[in-house]
């Protein structure tokens, strides 16, 4: 029988960050995870990200349920399956959120995560790189883990498409991690020397260098919890069924899917829903698996006049050739990710921040890494960020084997439908500026005939696709809100000795790409673990368009 100070269960975004602090803090460390190694260019290459998600080597292969305002389609949920989780599977794309989430999130019970909280350990975390192209070196963390690097914008579309941003009257921001979130600029990425620096290469392998940090290779069926702690977890390996103790804490990091789920199956969630399901009830807590959310988005894709796009490369001999110099050089196309330049923009008057964000491609391809039909183009990943839509996390049955089921009903709020059509409206001004005029053919999706509310409606019922960014299904609040799952200090109201430690517990889903929160709630919480005294708050004031309560731009 194995055991250790800590259990972290789930190598990802979260967990790696808790494992290198827990096990620096000299507290011994077992990082339980399911799936295997990282090692290969498909997942070290940023320029193969559309590979590895697509991978059941690397990925958990998660569905939805059929989506009823979706046109009943089951849209793709990937989780990683390998050390890193899906910062090891994921676009790379590094967004802290906006001062205005985390502000919202202290507001409504999640105490000590305001903005002033949450900066001084995004600092702590970041080892940023502005590239030459700018930035507020002021709010930036140097010597963190985590290296935020840019690409090298040398293709003309991102130039283009900034410039477009600015001549349809929105500001320019040189870092929209800085101080300034709104306007148009360049993207960062969590890639350096030409290679996905996930969390796995952040920090669980130099944790694992420590005689105190080990990892451990299984499928976690459930915790042990004896008279309302929990004291380990009951772990299947090797055609055998072990047990693992903590004798300090048991930590859940398994994502906003499988953390749900497990908690469930330990008797902690919906009484009436475990009753279904046999299992013996341990902490009634209504929200396990409620408060489920997601960036759904549009692929606004247009047609090049011009051959300048990365298409000429989407062939056998062109991907050959990208793949060559980045095994021999790590340089070349194959080291960014290609997601080069954003933009974040508000979608009305009276909204305080953005609720829209860009991701600038410059090919027309899809995630599945399908291309469009029509050869050279580019495209904008377009959609609301703060969907009011909940969707729910449950399980299938009482089998750990057993995926569990997944219903984001992704536009079932009303409101949606309005910003939805907004945000394609808005792209497409942008995209009509003169900066784009010498690149822009025809559009290709949803195509220049679909204009009308209903036409748009029918766009997105068709073509939206989720952004992969699941989160809040175990909800971070205080200990006597009842659809609370965990208080701010990630602890499992009801039961001792466990915690909750990744995008499961967000009370609201932060503008943007999830991967830099995610590891931020591993960051903070193990100060909180160790019993340590947060670091100082920050009073940096973030930028607020002064005109927003009457302007758009």
């Amino acid at each position: 029988m194995a055991e250790a100070d800590f259990i972290i269960v789930g190598a990802g975004s979260a967990g790696c960050a808790a494992a290198f602090r827990l096990a620096e803090a000299g507290a011994s460390v077992i990082v339980v995870e399911f799936g295997g190694t990282d090692a290969g260019p498909l997942i070290q290459m940023p320029g193969a990200l559309s590979f590895p998600m697509n991978m059941s080597r690397y990925d958990w292969g998660f569905a939805s349920e059929p989506e009823p305002h979706l046109n009943n389609r089951r849209l793709a949920c990937p989780r990683g399956k390998v050390i890193g989780g899906s910062s090891s599977i994921n676009g790379m794309v590094y967004v802290r959120g906006h001062a205005r989430d985390y502000d919202h999130w202290a507001d409504t019970g999640a105490d000590g995560w305001a903005y002033a909280d949450v900066l001084p350990y995004f600092k702590r975390m970041e080892h940023w790189h502005d590239g030459g192209h700018g930035g507020d070196p002021a709010w930036r963390g140097t010597d963190g883990p985590l290296h935020v690097s840019r690409g090298p914008r040398d293709n003309p579309l991102h130039a283009a498409f900034v410039e477009a941003g600015q001549q349809a009257g929105y500001p320019v921001t040189s870092d929209y991690n800085g101080q300034q979130q709104e306007g148009f600029g360049p993207m960062e990425q969590t890639v350096w020397k030409g290679q996905r620096w996930s969390a796995a290469n952040a920090y669980l392998k130099p944790a694992l260098k420590r005689d105190n940090c080990t990892l451990m290779r299984g499928l976690v069926s459930r915790v042990l919890i004896t008279e309302g702690r929990a004291t380990g977890i009951e772990l299947q390996r090797g055609g055998r069924t072990e047990q693992i103790t903590a004798r300090r804490e048991v930590i859940l990091a398994a994502s906003s899917i499988n953390s749900p789920k497990l908690l469930m199956l330990s008797g902690i969630g919906p009484a009436a829903h475990l009753a279904e399901h046999g299992i013996d009830l341990v902490a009634d807590r209504p929200g396990v698996g409620g408060n489920l959310q997601d960036h759904l988005e549009l692929y606004l894709q247009f047609a090049s006049k011009q051959p300048v796009t990365l298409y000429k490369y989407w062939n056998l001999a062109g991907k050959a050739w990208v793949g060559a110099q980045w095994l021999f050089t790590r340089k070349g196309l194959g080291a960014s990710n290609q997601f080069e330049s954003t933009g974040f923009i508000r979608s009305a008057p009276g909204v305080d921040y953005p609720d829209i964000m860009y991701h600038f491609l410059p090919i027309a391809v899809r995630y599945d890494g399908q291309a469009a039909a029509e050869g050279h183009g580019f495209q904008a990943h377009v959609g609301p960020m703060r969907s009011k839509s909940r969707g729910r996390v449950s399980l299938r049955s009482a089998d750990p084997a057993e995926s569990p089921r997944i219903r984001f009903n992704y536009m079932s709020h009303p409101d949606d439908w309005t910003e939805f059509r907004t945000a394609i409206r808005l792209t497409r001004e942008v995209f009509a500026q003169p900066a784009m005029e010498p690149f822009v053919k025809h559009e290709i999706q949803p195509g220049a005939d679909m204009q009308s509310d209903a036409q748009l409606d029918e766009a997105i019922r068709e073509h939206a696709e989720s952004a992969y960014h699941p989160c809040g299904t175990c909800r971070m609040g205080r200990a006597d809100d009842r659809d609370a799952v965990v208080d701010p200090e990630g602890r499992v109201i009801g039961v001792d000795g466990l915690r909750v430690i990744d995008s499961s517990i967000f009370p609201r889903i932060t503008n943007g790409n999830l991967n830099g929160p995610s590891i931020l709630v591993g960051e903070k919480m193990s100060d909180h673990i160790l019993g340590r005294t947060p670091l100082p708050r920050a009073n940096d004031e973030p930028w607020i368009n002064p005109n927003w309560r009457t302007a758009q731009r």
